[in-house]
């Protein structure tokens, strides 16, 4: 008699819990809604546009790439996968256009950043005692 209770009880117990089994599909559903609607279409819509600026990319256009390296393109060979980027006189490096990250232009550094306007104090006069000269 006590061991068909108990197994009454545990039957019944499982059946209680199972209310919240919908609701707990909604939320993973949320879950990777959010997701993607902040994290993986934005990352998608930078990446459609780096393509197209590679794929835009001509001859002497300024350039930056992965590794820090700026540069003007001196060859663009739409078959190939790199590019010839002339960075100083006559040096020229062959790099992947997918190296190719950003426009000069559009990459702030820091000497180029306008320093605050500091207000220009008078210099102040040193008093000369009467007995130096």
């Amino acid at each position: 008699m006590n061991n068909i209770l108990i197994f009454a009880l545990q039957a019944a117990a499982p059946a209680a819990g199972q209310g919240g089994g919908g609701m707990m599909w909604i939320m993973l559903i949320l879950i990777f809604a959010v997701m993607w609607l902040f994290m993986i279409r934005p990352q998608r819509k930078e990446q459609k546009k780096l393509e197209e600026f590679r794929k835009g990319l001509k001859k002497g256009d300024k350039v930056v790439t992965a590794g820090g390296i700026y540069g003007t393109v001196a060859e663009v060979k739409e078959n190939e996968r790199y590019l010839l980027l002339r960075v100083d006189g006559d040096v020229k490096l062959r790099v992947d256009k997918s190296s190719v990250q950003a426009d000069p232009n559009a990459v702030v550094r820091p000497e180029e950043k306008p320093a605050p306007k500091a207000e220009e104090k008078p210099a102040k006069e040193e008093k000369k005692d009467e007995y130096q000269k």
